[in-house]
């Protein structure tokens, strides 16, 4: 009797616990066409200020590794815009900042490969 009181209550507690997950999860269909192109808008604006400031020559002078940080901290800001877009259409923190992160890695990653690759071109004497 004891034991299957027990399971009993194990199974309404698991019950009770799923469905109270189900309502906080959040369904990435729910972001309308416009908060799309605003974070497809934002993301553009970020690729482009990092763009911008790696043709700078100040940065030509720098070792890659060096130059590739103090790029990413100078276009920080547009990624905290990108934040607020997500928080004006109400998605949770977590998965911005998921979204954030992923777009940061993927573009640090694509700078330093690309500024790597100009200064071993330097270093072999091509233009």
């Amino acid at each position: 009797m004891k034991y299957s009181l027990i399971a009993v209550l194990l199974l309404v507690g698991k019950l009770a616990f799923a469905e109270e997950a189900a309502k906080d999860e959040w369904n990435e269909t729910t972001l309308k066409e416009e908060t799309i192109q605003k974070i497809q808008q934002a993301q553009y604006t970020y690729k482009k200020c990092v763009v911008d400031t790696m043709q700078k020559p100040d940065f030509a002078k720098l070792e890659s590794r060096n130059a590739t940080d103090a790029i990413i901290k100078l276009c920080e800001p547009t990624l905290a815009d990108m934040r607020k877009v997500y928080t004006d259409a109400e998605v949770p923190g977590v998965i911005a900042d998921r979204h954030l992160k992923k777009l940061r890695i993927q573009v640090t990653r694509n700078l330093l490969q690309e500024l790597m690759y100009a200064e071993a071109a330097k270093k072999a004497g091509q233009p």
